[in-house]
C-alpha cells in the first residue's frame, strides 16, 4: 500500500500550523477522521474569533471559528463553524465554506466555490465555482474553475480505494473525496470522482474525470474525437 501513504503526496506538513492532525497517520484518511475533534479542541483552547482579519459586508459567520490575521472575507461569503482558516488568506464572494474545514495560510477559496470537511495545506488555491469535498490538498495545489471533487458514491457505500498490488481498502467512510498532492494542478471543469488519489507535481489537463490513483510527476492528456454528420437546413425561431 505504498501508493496510499500519506508521505507520498505529501512532503511539507512540518510547514503546516495544523501538523498535528497527520500525527500518527499511514494513510491520508486517518487524518480527515481526526479533523473534527481536532478543531474542537483547538477552537475551544485559543478562544479566537477574528485576528486583525478583514470581513466585508453581508458576510454571513456562524458556529464556531478561527480566522488569521490579514486574512480578507469578501462580500456574501458564507463560514461555517467549527472552520479554521489560516493568515493571508482569501475568501472570496459568494465562497461557501462548511463544517470540518481547515485551511491554512496564503490560500485562496475563489468566488462561489465551496469547501467542506476538508484540508487545505499552505498555499493551496480553489478557482471559481468549484466544489472540494472530505478532501486533502497539499502545498500549493490549484484547483481549477468548475472543478468537481465528488465525494459520495451513488449507492452511498463505503469508499474503497485500491493499492499497488490492486488490493480493494475500505477508507472506512461513505464521504471521502480525493487527496491532491504537493504541487499538483487540475485543469478547469475536470472531475474527481471519490477516493481519488493524485500524486505531487502531476497535472491533470482541463475536463477530464480522475478515478483511482495518478502517480506522481506526470501529465494527464484528455481524449476526444468528433463526427461530422450532415445537418438539415432549419430556420430557428
Amino acid at each position: 500500500m505504498e501508493n496510499l501513504k500519506l508521505d507520498y503526496y505529501f512532503k511539507h506538513i512540518d510547514e503546516f500550523e495544523h501538523k498535528e492532525i497527520f500525527n500518527s497517520c499511514t494513510y491520508p484518511w486517518e487524518a480527515l477522521a481526526k479533523v473534527n475533534s481536532y478543531l474542537e479542541e483547538k477552537i475551544v483552547k485559543e478562544n479566537i474569533k477574528i485576528n486583525n482579519a478583514k470581513v466585508d459586508e453581508f458576510v454571513s459567520l456562524e458556529g464556531n471559528y478561527i480566522i488569521g490575521e490579514g486574512t480578507h472575507i469578501h462580500a456574501n461569503a458564507v463560514i461555517q463553524g467549527p472552520v479554521i482558516i489560516g493568515k493571508n488568506v482569501e475568501i472570496q464572494s459568494g465562497a461557501l465554506v462548511r463544517p470540518g474545514t481547515i485551511i491554512g495560510d496564503n490560500c485562496v477559496v475563489g468566488h462561489a466555490s465551496e469547501v467542506k470537511h476538508s484540508v487545505l495545506q499552505n498555499k493551496a488555491k480553489v478557482a471559481s465555482l468549484a466544489f472540494v469535498g472530505d478532501s486533502i490538498l497539499g502545498k500549493s495545489t490549484r484547483i481549477g474553475s468548475g472543478i468537481i471533487c465528488a465525494n459520495r458514491r451513488f449507492d452511498q457505500k463505503n469508499i474503497t480505494v485500491k493499492d499497488s498490488n490492486g488490493n480493494k481498502v475500505d477508507v472506512g467512510t461513505d464521504f471521502f473525496g480525493a487527496i491532491i498532492g504537493d504541487s499538483t494542478r487540475l485543469g478547469a471543469n475536470s472531475t474527481t470522482l471519490p477516493g481519488s488519489f493524485i500524486g505531487a507535481y502531476t497535472w491533470i489537463l482541463p475536463t477530464i474525470q480522475v478515478r483511482g490513483f495518478i502517480p506522481s510527476e506526470k501529465r494527464v492528456f484528455p481524449v476526444s474525437s468528433t463526427r461530422i454528420e450532415e445537418n438539415p437546413k432549419v430556420e430557428l425561431k
